[in-house]
């Protein structure tokens, strides 16, 4: 039987962190009436250029950056694309700890790669993924519901704090001291996100993973606590969490649980085969889960020199550690869609690469 602890972590983790990136960039359309977005909804270009910088950072914390903007209508089909196919998860972490040099010759192909699918994606898909974008998630109105900080405000709304914002508090409160609690107790949250699924555990924790997750949490404490109580009843309460916390929370639960259950009775090293166009058959096949685990065989093969560049290279496009995970979330469509296509890139770029010998 699967052990459910590290799923629930696991879920916790991840739903806590889309949720706040969500609370802070609501927050930051309101605030700004929408201004520090529009550049980017009238550039494809720039979109596309954004979520491949999303998607080349180490881990899922970029990806899950872009769904939230992708959600929120801000960026579009080609950035989300490009997002993924430049979305490596926690395998770069791997990659550029077992060979450094080759990790990054491989980031930038992959960088140049996903530029051109998400520029190509924008020009023959014109219709969004997502079937409800046309409804803006990101509300501004005309009234000044976003106010600017002051003392007198923030203290006057914690000497009579709504029972909402209370309850939004104290869930972070709970959750940051499971997490720390955990992290002082059993080995940590944090290495139970990299090492589930894992070929080759790590012994330790990248410290950035700490470091962006906490300052993410910090921020959309600080929205909490300054905004007044109409914005943190219509948009932070209502828009966010009560459409999305539990749809995000319950796929992710389940998509793990079910990834969980798969890799404990099936040995995926029977995947690969010694005909390398199977293997990148199989590379690109096991691209498709959304964990970041199972693809690891593939930087090891690589590292062994059992496999070729192609091989690695196709399988770092289609997958994306979890980072798609929250899209599945929030729409299974535009989730398969952006499979489908990255399936297709990833196919086609580890067929040429075979067919030169690379």
């Amino acid at each position: 039987m699967i052990n459910l602890l590290p799923v629930i972590k696991q879920t916790l983790l991840i739903t806590l962190f889309v949720m706040s990136m969500m609370l802070i960039i609501e927050y930051l359309n309101v605030f700004t009436k929408g201004l520090w977005s529009k550049g980017l909804e009238k550039s494809k270009w720039k979109q596309v250029l954004l979520g491949t910088f999303l998607g080349v950072i180490p881990g899922c914390l970029g990806a899950y950056t872009a769904v939230s903007l992708f959600v929120h209508d801000i960026i579009g089909n080609g950035a989300l694309v490009a997002t993924m196919i430049a979305t490596s998860g926690d395998e770069a972490f791997v990659m550029f700890t077992l060979f450094p040099e080759k990790a990054l010759m491989l980031n930038l192909i992959i960088f140049i790669i996903a530029v051109l699918s998400g520029l190509l994606t924008d020009r023959f898909f014109k219709k969004k993924f997502l079937s409800h974008a046309s409804e803006k998630h990101l509300h501004v109105h005309e009234i000044p519901e976003c106010n600017g900080f002051t003392p007198k405000t923030f203290w006057s709304q914690l000497k009579h704090i709504t029972p909402t914002r209370a309850l939004m508090l104290v869930s972070i409160l709970f959750f940051v001291t499971f997490i720390l609690l955990d992290e002082h107790i059993s080995g940590g949250i944090f290495h139970n996100l990299i090492n589930l699924g894992a070929a080759e555990p790590k012994d330790s924790d990248p410290i950035w993973i700490k470091i962006t997750f906490f300052s993410v949490i910090t921020l959309s404490t600080i929205v909490i606590l300054i905004v007044n109580d109409h914005f943190l009843e219509k948009h932070l309460w209502a828009h966010i969490i009560k459409k999305h916390f539990s749809k995000i929370f319950l796929w992710t639960f389940f998509t793990l649980f079910l990834i969980g259950i798969l890799m404990k009775h099936f040995d995926i090293h029977q995947l690969i085969q010694q005909n390398m166009y199977w293997v990148l058959v199989a590379a690109v096949l096991i691209g498709i889960i959304p964990e970041s685990g199972p693809h690891l065989i593939f930087v090891i093969l690589f590292a062994s020199g059992n496999i070729p560049l192609s091989i690695l290279l196709a399988s770092s496009i289609v997958q994306d550690g979890h980072g798609s995970l929250p899209l599945l979330a929030e729409s299974q469509r535009s989730f398969v869609v952006v499979k489908l296509i990255n399936m297709a890139v990833g196919f086609l770029i580890g067929l040429a690469g075979l067919a030169i010998g690379i």
